[in-house]
């Protein structure tokens, strides 16, 4: 009754609006595009869009279809994709998003040995600065997420992998370079040095200067980890990150880092994974790497 064909229809229709982009992007003509959703229309008794001027837009029953498109779509693009790999020879992917911008550096030597005992497993990385891991991990997007932030759900496990403390990074000679630790209000005279993100997933923000009301001078995005640290080097500015990460960095620049508040702030790595199917042996075989590199 319901084919693939109208679910990967109605996706297009949904985020392309109009007809001629949806036929466009599915290789589909037009009129074989409206036949099939009108025997569909007809099974169901219900029409799934409606016409506003150019655009369509989605009726209830097609939001409906729209929903389990969401679901199901990304499950038969995984299946069909791991069937290729294997009918190629290859064991199988794994797909990997990541939550933890810093996080690259500890991974490169965890791929480098995964890829070494699993050489017939491919690999890739999904990683945007605003990227919905947990989303995309439900989706069956991803296989794992890499993420700092475990999210409680019925359909995901995080599993810890390694603990760390988020410290803030200064120039070797900043003013605060040399200090024990230091309070929120000594941050409201510097420019803080963020990646791209909402302050809501930065723990500068969440666990140090928000819940005590205090916001830096200044505020700079940079995407790109070695690029900021320059510049933190040069002593333009300050940024919080992990401790393993500046202790790694201090060998080759001019960096100090100190404590965030008498405490510190304490986080964990967390690879999450669903719960809700049996995961192929290379994929627990990644996590028992990760948590051999600590």
């Amino acid at each position: 009754m319901i084919e693939k064909i109208h679910l990967m229809i109605l996706s297009r229709i949904n985020s392309l609006g109009t007809l001629t982009e949806a036929s466009r992007a599915l290789n589909l003509t037009q009129p074989a595009l409206t036949h099939s959703i009108r025997k569909l229309e007809e099974q169901i008794g219900s029409k799934v869009w409606i016409k506003e001027g150019r655009k369509l837009k989605l009726t209830q029953s097609g939001l409906l279809l729209l929903e389990l498109a969401e679901r199901i779509l990304p499950q038969i693009e995984e299946t069909e994709s791991r069937l290729a790999q294997i009918s190629s020879g290859k064991r199988g992917i794994l797909r990997i998003g990541m939550e933890c911008h810093p996080c690259y550096k500890w991974l490169q030597p965890v791929l480098a040995s995964f890829l070494r005992t699993w050489p017939d497993v491919e690999v890739e990385l999904k990683h945007q600065f605003q990227f919905n891991g947990v989303k995309a991990l439900i989706r069956h997007e991803v296989d794992i997420l890499i993420s700092p932030d475990p999210y409680m759900s019925k359909r995901i496990e995080f599993l810890p992998v390694f603990n760390y403390e988020q410290v803030l990074a200064t120039s070797k000679d900043h003013r605060l370079g040399d200090r024990d630790f230091i309070v929120p209000e000594d941050l409201t005279e510097e420019n803080l040095i963020v990646y791209p993100v909402g302050n809501e997933r930065l723990d500068i923000f969440t666990h140090f200067l928000t819940p005590a009301s205090c916001k830096p001078a200044t505020t700079k995005t940079i995407e790109d980890t070695d690029i900021m640290l320059q510049i933190v080097a040069a002593g333009r500015g300050v940024t919080a990150l992990p401790n393993w990460l500046i202790e790694e960095y201090k060998k080759t620049l001019p960096l100090a880092s100190v404590k965030l508040g008498e405490r510190g702030i304490s986080k964990s790595i967390f690879i999450g994974t669903r719960i809700t199917e049996k995961h192929p042996e290379y994929l627990q075989s990644f996590i028992e790497t990760a948590k051999r590199s600590t």
